[in-house]
């Protein structure tokens, strides 16, 4: 089975707080009126709020709420990402939880957007789970597509679909509107950026297909996005090139030059190293002037 039809929702939520029963309201009411719906996916942070105050370690009572819904309505269910307390350090996780009701992985935000997403650490594993006779599937999360490697190595790894929840409130939207776009093209997969609503984002989610192809794009209100994907586009488009045209994957896959930048240690260079720390812009002293 090549189709598989995945409901991306943004909604409104409170910025700081408890947003879970309002997601498992929208779950199913969504459930009711598109039973066609075989996963669902929320924007970053969306269930416990932007703080990382509200960290839990994992498993958690929110994550096993999502684990009885997703077995409830028999679908895949991300359910954004959350803050989570593992010992002394805080993550930016996400659970990817199958029909059964279990977790089947969890992926920690690689990317943390410093120097504002203070004090959370970074992930160190990429992941991808299997929907069984339906396909590969990859995550990340946010800032994570700035980094075209990241999802460059999850498309290497098989994704054939990169579910990607978003929190941006923040005047570079239109920015991420093309990367969402360049990262779909360029790895020949289809692109689900998810961004929240009201307080938690300005929406404007995009949903982008194989070749770069704005499937939609959601205004900034709060939008239901059921979108039936067909993978075998991609392992088409993947064999014959976008359009009939470039092959980015197996190009970059028979490439003869060596990108020594990253055999340096922390991917840094010399110019890198000029650029200075990595903190919040400073208000300029006038008096100075």
């Amino acid at each position: 089975m090549s189709y598989f039809t995945i409901a991306g929702v943004q909604m409104h939520a409170l910025h700081h707080g408890d947003n879970t029963e309002a997601m498992r309201h929208r779950i199913d009411v969504l459930m009711s009126r598109f039973p066609q719906v075989q996963m669902v996916l929320f924007s970053e942070l969306m269930p416990l709020g932007a703080s990382p105050h509200h960290a839990q370690p994992m498993p958690s009572h929110a994550e096993a709420m999502f684990c009885h819904l997703a077995e409830k309505h028999r679908i895949w269910l991300i359910p954004g990402s959350m803050f989570e307390q593992a010992g002394d350090a805080i993550y930016n996780t996400l659970s990817v939880i199958n029909p059964r009701g279990e977790v089947v992985t969890r992926y920690r935000k690689m990317f943390p957007f410093r120097p504002y997403e203070a004090g959370v650490e970074s992930g160190e594993e990429f992941v991808v789970f299997d929907v069984p006779q339906v396909g590969r599937f990859g995550v990340s999360i946010c800032y994570d597509m700035w980094f075209p490697e990241t999802t460059r190595t999850l498309a290497a790894m098989g994704a054939e679909v990169i579910l990607h929840p978003t929190m941006t409130d923040t005047i570079d939207r239109d920015i991420e509107l093309s990367i969402a776009r360049t990262n779909a093209a360029v790895n020949q997969c289809y692109f689900f950026d998810i961004n929240g609503a009201g307080a938690i984002g300005n929406g404007r989610s995009i949903v982008v297909g194989p070749s770069g192809d704005v499937i939609h794009q959601a205004g900034t209100g709060e939008e239901i996005m059921p979108v039936e994907v067909d993978l075998s586009r991609v392992r088409r488009e993947r064999e014959t090139g976008l359009r009939g045209l470039g092959q980015p994957l197996k190009s970059f896959r028979d490439r003869r030059v060596d990108f020594t930048l990253y055999r340096h240690e922390g991917g840094s260079s010399p110019f890198l190293d000029t650029l200075g720390p990595l903190e919040k812009p400073q208000r300029t002293n006038l008096e100075e002037y």
